[in-house]
C-alpha cells in the first residue's frame, strides 16, 4: 500500500474520527468523506465511493467497514486494523461506562445530556455531506431518479435494503451495457495505487484469500471455543457469543434492520433484557460515538450482569460487553480484508463500475433516509409513525420542536456550508454549546 500518508498522522485522524462519529451511519460516512476526501485529500472521490458501494453490500456496520477499507488503502492490513479499532473503541468505552452507571443508578439522563450538542452539530455534518456527495454522484436525471426511488422505497415503503441494492445493481449493469455514458462513474487514483494493484494481480489471490480468511476466522472463533470449554455450553457468555456471531452475518441494511429481531430474542427468548430496556440501550448508542449496532454491547452487558455466576455482576457485565463486541466487529475485518483487494482490481472494469455507480446513487437515497430519520428524531421530542395504505410516515409533533437543537444545528450548518470550517472543531464546538445549555438549566 501507499505510504505517502505518515502512519502516525493517520492514527491521530482515525482517533479523532472515532471520537466524533456520532449520529449513525449517515453522519459517520459524511464525516469520513469530509475529512479523508475533502480536507486531508488522502483518498480520492472514486476510491471513497467505490469502497462505500462495497461496504453497503456487506453485513454489519457499513461505516466501520468503510473506515477499515480506507485504512487498508492507506497502510495495508495494519492501517485497516487501526482504523477499525479506533472507530469502535470510543463508543465501546462510552457505552461500557454508561452501562455501569445504568446498573448502579438506574438513570443515565444526566450523562446523555453531555451529548446533547453533538447530536445537533451532526445534523449540519449530514446536510453538508449530502450536498457535497450529491453534487458528485447525481450527474444526470437517471442517477437522480435512482436515488429518489431508493429513498422512497426505504423511507416510505420500508422495502428491505438488499432488495434496493439488488435492483440498483441490475439496473446499473444493464445501463452499462446499453447506455454506458449515462452510468459514468467517478474515477480516481492516488500515488502508488496502480503499482499496488499490479502487485496483487501477479500474486496468488486464492492462496492469499485462504490465508487471510483462515486467520480472521480463527480470531473470530477460537475465543468462542475457549469460552465454551471454560464456561460450558449453557453459560451466558457462550450463548451471547454464538447468538451475536449469527447476527453478525445477517445484519444487512444497517442496524435498524436487525434491532427488532435482536430485541425480541434478547427479551423473549434469552431474558437478557427487560421490556423497554432496549430503548435505553438504543438511546446510549445514538448519543455516543461509533456504530449504532454498538447497542448490542448493552445487551451483552445486561445479560451477563443478570447471570454473573461466581463473578461480581459489574465484572460479568463487562466480560459480556467484550464478548458481544468481539463477535460483532471481528467479522467486519474478515469481509474487508478478503474482499477489498478484489474490489480494487475491478476498479477499471467499466461494466461492473456502471453497476456500482447505480448502487452509489441508491446509497445516496439510503443515506438521505437515515439523515431524515435522525434529523426528525433529534429535532422533535415526539415523533409518531403512521401508515397510509402501503406508505409509512413519520409525523413529528410541532409542539415538541427543540429550539436549542435547531439553533446549534443552524449555527453549525452556517459554519460548514458558508465558511467551510473543518468538521471536527465544528462538532466539538456543538458539544461545548450543548453542555453549556444543559448546565444553564436548559432542557
Amino acid at each position: 500500500m501507499a505510504e505517502a500518508v505518515p502512519f502516525r498522522a493517520a492514527l491521530r485522524t482515525w482517533m479523532l474520527i472515532g471520537l466524533a462519529s456520532y449520529g449513525g451511519p449517515a453522519a459517520q460516512i459524511s464525516l469520513m468523506h469530509r475529512v479523508l476526501v475533502e480536507e486531508r485529500k488522502w483518498i480520492s472521490e472514486g476510491q471513497f465511493t467505490h469502497a462505500l458501494n462495497f461496504c453497503m453490500l456487506l453485513p454489519g456496520p457499513e461505516a466501520m467497514q468503510l473506515a477499515t477499507y480506507a485504512g487498508w488503502l492507506l497502510h495495508g492490513y495494519r492501517g485497516g486494523i487501526a482504523a477499525g479499532i479506533l472507530f469502535v473503541l470510543p463508543g465501546f468505552a462510552a457505552i461500557l461506562a454508561l452501562s455501569l452507571v445504568y446498573t448502579a443508578f438506574g438513570d443515565v439522563a444526566l450523562v446523555e445530556g453531555l451529548f446533547f450538542g453533538l447530536k445537533a452539530a451532526v445534523l449540519a455534518v449530514v446536510l453538508e455531506a449530502l450536498t457535497r456527495i450529491g453534487s458528485r454522484v447525481l450527474k444526470n436525471a437517471v442517477m437522480a431518479a435512482i436515488a429518489a426511488v431508493a429513498f422512497v422505497g426505504i423511507f416510505f415503503l420500508a422495502l428491505p435494503f438488499p432488495v434496493i441494492v439488488a435492483a440498483a445493481l441490475l439496473l446499473g449493469y444493464l445501463g452499462g451495457r446499453f447506455r454506458p455514458g449515462t452510468f459514468a462513474v467517478v474515477r480516481g487514483s492516488q500515488t502508488g495505487e496502480r503499482e499496488e494493484l499490479r502487485q496483487f494481480s501477479t500474486a496468488r489471490p486464492v492462496v492469499r484469500t485462504v490465508r487471510v480468511a483462515g486467520i480472521w476466522l480463527a480470531i473470530w472463533f477460537v475465543p468462542l471455543a475457549a469460552l465454551l470449554w471454560i464456561t460450558g455450553t449453557d453459560s451466558v457468555y457462550t450463548l451471547e457469543g454464538l447468538f451475536f456471531s449469527k447476527a453478525a452475518v445477517v445484519t444487512f441494511g444497517g442496524a435498524y434492520a436487525v434491532l427488532a429481531y435482536i430485541a425480541q430474542q434478547a427479551v423473549e427468548v434469552y431474558g437478557w433484557l427487560q421490556p423497554g430496556e432496549m430503548l435505553d440501550g438504543l438511546g446510549m448508542a445514538e448519543t455516543t460515538p461509533g456504530p449504532l449496532i454498538q447497542v448490542v454491547q448493552f445487551v451483552g452487558y445486561m445479560g451477563a450482569y443478570r447471570d454473573p455466576g461466581t463473578l461480581a455482576p459489574w465484572l460479568a457485565g463487562t466480560l459480556g460487553s467484550v464478548v458481544v463486541t468481539w463477535v460483532t466487529f471481528v467479522p467486519c475485518f474478515l469481509w474487508i480484508f478478503v474482499g477489498a483487494p478484489y474490489m480494487e482490481r475491478i476498479r477499471g472494469n467499466l461494466k461492473l463500475q456502471a453497476a456500482l455507480s447505480a448502487v452509489t446513487a441508491a446509497v445516496l437515497g439510503v443515506i438521505l433516509n437515515l439523515a431524515l430519520w435522525f434529523g426528525v428524531h433529534a429535532l422533535f421530542g415526539s415523533v409518531a409513525e403512521r401508515t397510509l395504505g402501503p406508505l409509512r410516515l413519520l409525523v413529528p409533533d410541532p409542539s415538541s420542536l427543540d429550539l436549542a437543537t435547531l439553533a446549534i444545528a443552524a449555527v453549525a450548518s452556517l459554519a460548514l456550508l458558508r465558511f467551510h470550517l473543518p468538521v471536527i472543531p465544528v462538532i466539538l464546538s456543538g458539544a461545548v454549546a450543548g453542555m453549556a445549555y444543559r448546565l444553564a438549566g436548559g432542557g
